[in-house]
């Protein structure tokens, strides 16, 4: 086996922790992945990791080594298609990338064909969750984010930010009655919203004269992702506060109304986040540029009639 791949297994295993973990995610059997790494420690000649029955652990040397190593493995894959991609405009291999599923329905699953047709060789790997997955430990080459990214490592590109909407069904106000003010939410359900179940939630958002300012309202429904949350409004549940892109649609439909305008959140940063190295592969930098095109596009405060 090549040093090259025995240094692309052995990064594996440091980020999953695990030589379990890293066989399963390369596509190879166990064995092989711990006879690349015991290999690549023969070569160098020093121990790269620490091995219990229960965990796999860095050495001091082998941070040092991964955190170089990461760097020459995108140097590698940078090398290997410097001079494919003017020549054919092709790129080839696997992006993984994460997102919400409000973003993924509505935005980017609907133009994704048109990057598969530039790159018929590129094989896109699309999770939609609401959670925050750890981008390195699970093998991302970039996630779309809402809201503020404080995580040390990693590198956050902002693309906008998202108008914030109240939105209630028609049901809803025709049994509940329209709020006109904010006193009027202590008859009003909000839908809670909380990534974690258990966690504390926020209340009814909004800014005054720039600060802001969160409004206690109760509600018997919570749920924990974006999808959820849209079909309880839609049946009648409570109000919701939710980025206007994702329920511009509904609202154009009237299956949707807007409350309360001057009493919104404010605008939820969208970025694309990614690892913090050098040199990313052609394909992750081209796909980027893809995703800021069309998340910028679809999240234009537009007015609800326009096209």
């Amino acid at each position: 086996m090549s040093l090259l791949n025995q240094m692309r297994i052995f990064t594996r295993v440091a980020e999953l922790a695990s030589f379990t973990g890293a066989a399963t995610d390369l596509g190879l059997p166990k064995a092989s992945v711990s006879t690349a790494v015991q290999q690549l420690e023969q070569a160098l000649g020093t121990r790269l990791l620490h091995r219990t029955t229960r965990s796999v652990v860095l050495t001091q040397d082998g941070q040092a080594f991964y955190e170089r190593g990461k760097d020459a493995l995108a140097d590698m894959d940078e090398l290997q298609t410097m001079f494919q991609l003017p020549a054919s405009n092709a790129l080839t291999g696997r992006i993984r990338i994460d997102m919400s599923t409000i973003l993924a329905r509505c935005a980017v699953l609907p133009r994704l064909h048109e990057l598969l047709a530039q790159h018929p060789q590129l094989e896109i790997e699309l999770s939609s969750t609401e959670r925050r997955v750890d981008l390195v430990s699970e093998g991302f080459d970039c996630v779309v984010r809402a809201g503020k990214v404080t995580d040390p490592g990693l590198i956050a590109r902002t693309l906008c930010a998202m108008p914030m909407v109240n939105c209630a069904s028609p049901d809803y106000l025709a049994r509940r009655g329209t709020p006109r003010s904010l006193d009027d939410l202590a008859d009003h359900d909000l839908v809670h919203f909380a990534a974690t179940l258990g966690a504390k939630c926020g209340g009814f958002e909004y800014v005054v004269n720039g600060k802001d300012c969160a409004l206690s309202m109760v509600g018997p429904v919570t749920v924990n992702n974006a999808e959820a949350y849209q079909a309880a409004c839609l049946a009648g549940l409570g109000l919701i506060q939710a980025p206007l892109p994702g329920a511009r649609e509904l609202l154009e439909q009237g299956r949707l109304v807007e409350v309360l305008p001057e009493y919104t959140a404010r605008p939820m940063p969208l970025s694309l986040v990614y690892a913090n190295r050098r040199n990313l592969p052609a394909r992750v930098r081209v796909v980027m540029d893809w995703l800021s095109q069309v998340l910028e596009r679809y999240v234009q405060p537009l007015e609800y009639g326009q096209p």
